[in-house]
């Protein structure tokens, strides 16, 4: 059986679950929400899927990975109605990049004025 190497959050803050963890070459990362390091949400759409991304790329280098090797994204949008905004900052942002298969769901209750959240699973490149 291989060993399952658990990565914690790089700021630090306890949290009840790990930032990511990766068996066989294969990570499985954190939701990755839209917040700033100072708390804060940006507004628009756009700007929060900016925001996850970097959110995103930040976690998936902690754990050897990068926007390059993303093998599957599960998203999370507050509203389908803004899909049209939502995947024009998602093309933009991983452009350069492999686009890896993706699935984009509507859900309710986001906690304060989070949009969205991506959902990652990613081949360890290091």
């Amino acid at each position: 059986m291989s060993s399952i190497e658990r990565t914690e959050f790089s700021d630090g803050k306890p949290r009840p679950y790990s930032a990511s963890a990766a068996v066989n070459g294969i990570v499985f990362l954190c939701g990755q929400v839209p917040a700033r390091a100072d708390g804060s949400t940006p507004a628009d759409i756009a700007g929060q899927v900016v925001q996850a991304f970097d959110n995103l790329e930040n976690a998936l280098a902690d754990a050897h990975s990068n926007l390059s090797s993303l093998l599957k994204l599960t998203v999370f949008l507050a509203d389908l109605d803004e899909f049209e905004d939502y995947n024009a900052a998602y093309l933009t942002r991983l452009s350069g990049h492999p686009l890896p298969p993706r699935t984009t769901v509507q859900v309710a209750r986001f906690r304060g004025e989070k949009r969205i959240e991506i959902d990652a699973v990613a081949a360890v490149t290091a």
